[in-house]
């Protein structure tokens, strides 16, 4: 059948270790657009963080950051969904990520927000093009709306700083665990609300655009991505991708190094 949306998770389907689009996933996701299919993105990164991405293929449509949290154009001018944090149970996790000194960054539709520049706000800037607002966090509360909080993680007292972190709040905030190839030793965990997910997220844009969820074929590599494949008419697992994602797929393509997603394109699409 043709379908009519392609959704692409970013980091480790779409963008490899050097942090680049390949040549042929790139040539592959042009003349899937150009054919007429939606593209969208669906990644646990901010809006910004995937501003060069979305201009070097020209993909003018909806996206889905913050890992289902926010559904949404690039510049934000139509929000098709947002499902913002809990302002009391992000003032408690500022309090004890203080009292524990675990490193917290808040996310807001548009800015993040750090009490102190760590190794954390260096990849950020320096990788994904984020510049922190440093600052009390207790006080970004009281104006703005955080959609998403991280964790970051690249040592043992680190891991197990995260997993108290995670004791604490598990049931009252959804974690997920995710790795960029350009970081492999590093975990970024995402920190939403519980009823967020990228399969929701999907739900929200297909009413939106008015199709069916038969009518979408999925991509995607991390255990984040388990909600968005298990939701879509054709879901499709990178072979870099943990076997508890494999599980859910329809197809398995080759790894991200092997240009998976074009080859998972010119299967079913072109």
């Amino acid at each position: 059948m043709k379908y009519k949306l392609l959704v692409v998770d970013v980091d480790g389907t779409l963008l490899g270790g050097d942090g680049r689009i390949s040549v042929k996933d790139r040539e592959a996701l042009v003349k899937a657009r150009d054919s007429g299919t939606m593209v969208s993105l669906s990644t646990g990164r901010v809006p910004r963080a995937c501003l060069n991405i979305i201009k070097q293929l020209s993909l003018d449509g909806y996206h889905i950051f913050f890992d289902g949290a926010l559904v949404s154009d690039l510049n934000q001018s139509q929000k098709v969904y947002i499902q913002p944090l809990n302002k009391l149970i992000v003032r408690q996790a500022v309090e004890f990520a203080r009292s524990n000194d675990i490193y917290l960054e808040l996310y807001s539709a548009t800015r993040y927000f750090v009490e102190r520049e760590t190794w954390g706000t260096d990849i950020h800037r320096q990788f994904f093009g984020l510049e922190p607002v440093v600052g009390d966090l207790i006080k970004v509360l009281n104006r703005e709306q955080i959609v998403k909080g991280e964790l970051m993680t690249s040592t043992p007292e680190e891991v197990a700083q995260a997993r108290s972190f995670y004791l604490q709040f598990n049931g009252r905030l959804h974690f997920s665990w995710v790795r960029t190839p350009a970081y492999p030793g590093i975990d970024f965990i995402n920190v939403v609300d519980p009823g967020v997910s990228k399969g929701k997220a999907l739900t929200a844009l297909v009413s939106h655009l008015g199709i069916s969820m038969t009518e979408v074929m999925a991509i995607g590599d991390g255990t984040n991505d388990i909600p968005l494949l298990s939701s879509a008419g054709l879901s499709i697992a990178m072979n870099n991708a943990p076997d508890e994602v494999k599980a859910v797929a329809h197809y398995i393509t080759l790894d991200i190094d092997h240009s998976g997603l074009a080859a998972a394109i010119e299967e079913f699409l072109l």
